[in-house]
Parts: C-alpha cells; structure tokens; sequence
C-alpha cells in the first residue's frame, strides 16, 4: 500500500485536482490510499469566520460561509459525471449549512470554545476529501470516502489532538484493506479525528502530514509521499537563499532536525509514526510529478560532504538567566525549566555556563509572566528580533574542522549562541534576525556553491 498526501495548494482548484487524478492513476498499481487537506486558503478562511462569531458579526461569518461554499462548488464542477456531482453538491450544502447554523449560535453568545472551533476547522478536510473522492471515481477510479471521524482516534485535546495509534489501528484497518482488496480506493480527510466519544477534534496546522503517517502507520505502508508545491527539501530557505539546492536524500533524524527549526515542508510530528515503523516519507511536486523529490528514510548513503541543508527560524527571543545561586548549587536547572513547564512554553536552544543559561524561546505570549516568575531568583534580560540558524548534517560529526568552517563562513555576522546537539548531527547559532539573509548566504556559498547534490 502507498499513502498518497495532497496539500492544499494540490487541492486548490478544479486544475490541481486534475494533476491529483493522474498522479493516483499513475499509482493504481500500488494499492493507493488518499489523504487531503483543505482546499488552500481554507482552514484560514473558517478561523476567519469563528473569529467574527466571537466578536457578535453573525452577518460577517454568515457571507464568510457562503464564500467558502461557492468556491467548493466551483471546485466541484472538476467532477464529470453530473449524477455524482449533483450528490456532492448536496453533502456541501448540508455540511456548510449545518456550519453556518453552528457559527451563528456562536455569534450570539460571542464565545468560540475549542471543541467548537475543532467543529469549524474540521469542515475544510470534510469537503475537499468528499470532492477528491467523487472527482476519482469520475475519472474511472472507483474510490470510497471515509469519514476520518470515524477511523481516527485521538485525544481530547482540542485544536491539537494526538492521534492514538492503537485505538486508530482498529476501526481504520478493516475498512481500509476492504476497499483496497475490492480495488477502490480510500480517500480520508486529514487533519480531523474524533475522540473515543466520538467528538469533532483536529491535530492541530500542519496536522493532515500526521494524519498520513497514522495512517501509513497503521496499514504497514510501503511508502508516504507528501505531495504540495515544492520539489522537495532544499539546502536552504529559497526566499532567502535563491539558488538553493533540492536535497535528493534525508535522514530521519536530519528530517526531524531541519523540520523543528525552520523547514516549512513538512510537520515535525510526521516523522514520528513513520520512524517507529520503518516507513519511508518521500515529498514531491504535485505541479512536476516526474520530479525525484526528497526521500526521507530512516538512513541515508554518504553524501560526501558533512552539511546536509541549513534551516532558519525567525523571530525568536533570547532569554538570559543569570544567578551566583547557580554555583555548586543543586536543583536550579530544574527550578527554572519549571517555570517554562508551567507556563506550557517550549525552549528551543539552550546553553549554559557556571552561573547563567542562556535560552531562545519562539512563542513569546507568555512570557512576561515567566520573566516575572525567574526574576524572583535570578537576574533576566530577554532580547527580541534573533533569528535560529542550524546546520544539520550526518558528516558533522566526523568532521573535526567543520565547526572552524562554518564559524569562518559566517564572519563578521555576531554570534549570540552557539549549540551542538548531543548526536552531533547539527550545529546552532543564534544571530540577529537582521543578519540572517547574508548569514545563510555566506553559509550556503561556502558549503554548496560548487556541489551538486
């Protein structure tokens, strides 16, 4: 069996969609099973609307609803068959009908509560997955869809569920392998699942990547591919970086590295499912099916060089913690990182000396309260507009000058932090977010100018 994902940008119109139907017959042989997310824009468009709900604007979310349903019609016209496209076309007047009623409860008591903001969010996978589906079996592929509430348990937490691999391996197992071994193909919505109880939640933005792997998972897949809009991986972020590198070969391991710091391609919380079994996750072009794309595997040939691709995060904060407390004494680690632990505030880079730690932080909206909460026993400064830097690469590690290297490349550019991880599979350096355009240029001549990946 394959997993094919698409996008939203491979769903986003009647001709995207066109380019997902050759590609799924182009896989027939493999046994496909189809994730989508929402048409591209959508899951954007419903938080618009919840957000009017929960200020009073019953009218504003109620024309916002009756957007998103035209474009779903327009979209739906791709389905050939007019019997079966009269059939979508009364499931999306149903679902955007029942959605419309749900955001102006809401408008009324101007309060938008998670569970019910996963109702909302949930609608973009349930309609762009009913489409593709008819869309398939237009075109001569039978396929079925499947309700991903009904075959994807998770947690409760709303907005951003855990999948349970257990609890999903078993409704979702018999319904799969029984349309693959009556040759028609699943198609699911990602990013939706249900609770055990049976209620609406979401994985969270990005989270129709881990639908697919659960999904792969589950089934013993031979392979997930992620198709959206790019090549693949590259060497560097192409907006800051223009003659940046498609990298033909990953590791789990520097997939997971290049993803947690910067690399948009793909959802960190992907790799998890498809490491524990050994599944492969290639990504490629939706737009240039015949393009090779990245192939992510548990492990990779030599590439000859140590540095595999640079990512890049913006906009992080620097938090510096300083206390002569910290010398020969016991516990303070652990009395500051539980700060952060309460206040649900993850830390990205850290390094420490003998008596001060040094932190980045990328989600800030607590941190006034933390600030406040360490200053009862240390002295901390923050320092806004930094920028994380991570050279990731299995060659690292055995390259004893590499670190000199990547230093000299980056001169003059001041460096605030420095970290390497304990795999030593990766190099971090914290600098001004305003030096991080000539910085990855600097990094990115020195290391791929002359290589062909």
């Amino acid at each position: 069996m394959l997993v094919l994902k698409f996008g939203g940008t491979s769903v986003a119109d009647q001709a995207a969609i066109t380019r997902l139907t050759d590609i799924v017959r182009a896989a027939r042989d493999n046994q496909p099973i189809v994730v989508v997310s929402a048409l591209g824009g959508v899951t954007d468009g419903l938080l618009g609307a919840a957000a009017q709900a929960a200020v009073g604007d019953a009218a504003g979310a109620t024309a916002h609803v009756r957007q998103l349903h035209e474009r779903h019609l327009e979209v739906a016209g791709v389905i050939a068959d007019s019997a079966t496209r009269v059939g979508v076309e009364a499931s999306l007047a149903e679902m955007f009908d029942e959605l419309a009623s749900i955001l102006s409860a809401l408008s009324v008591i101007k309060e938008v509560s998670p569970r019910s903001l996963d109702a909302i969010a949930a609608t973009g996978e349930l309609a762009s997955s009913r489409i593709v589906a008819a869309a398939l079996s237009a075109q001569g592929l039978p396929s079925a869809w499947i309700d991903a509430r009904q075959v994807m348990v998770t947690s409760a937490e709303h907005t951003a569920a855990i999948p349970d691999l257990e609890e999903t391996r078993a409704p979702l197992v018999p319904v799969v392998s029984a349309l693959v071994a009556a040759g028609t193909i699943p198609v699911i919505g990602g990013f939706v699942g249900a609770t055990a109880a049976g209620v609406t939640t979401t994985l969270g933005r990005g989270g129709s990547d881990y639908s697919a792997a659960i999904v792969g998972a589950c089934l013993g897949a031979s392979e997930i591919q992620i198709w959206t809009d790019v090549d693949g991986m590259l060497t560097a972020d192409p907006r800051l970086v223009p003659d940046a590198q498609l990298v033909p070969e990953l590791s789990f391991d520097e997939a997971s590295e290049l993803a947690y710091f910067g690399a948009k391609v793909l959802h960190p919380a992907t790799i998890l499912p498809a490491v524990a079994h050994g599944i492969p996750v290639r990504i490629l072009n939706s737009s240039k099916p015949e393009g090779r794309g990245t192939l992510i595997n548990a492990t990779r040939s030599a590439a000859g060089r140590p540095l595999t691709a640079i990512a890049s995060k913006r906009r992080v904060t620097v938090v510096d913690v300083a206390s002569t407390r910290m010398l020969m004494a016991h516990g303070f680690l652990h009395k500051l990182f539980g700060v952060f632990e309460r206040h649900a505030t993850s830390v990205d880079v850290v390094t420490t000396s003998e008596v001060s730690v040094s932190l980045t932080v990328d989600d800030t909206r607590r941190l006034p309260e933390i600030l406040a909460e360490l200053g009862e026993f240390s002295d901390v400064t923050r320092q806004d507009n930094m920028a994380v830097l991570c050279a990731v690469g299995e060659g690292i590690q055995g390259d004893a000058l590499f670190v000199s290297q990547l230093l000299m490349a980056l001169s003059p550019v001041s460096i605030r932090m420095l970290s390497q991880a304990a795999e030593r599979r990766n190099i971090t350096v914290v600098i001004p977010d305003v030096e991080l355009p000539a910085a990855l240029s600097r990094l990115h001549d020195a290391f791929f100018r002359s290589a062909t990946l």
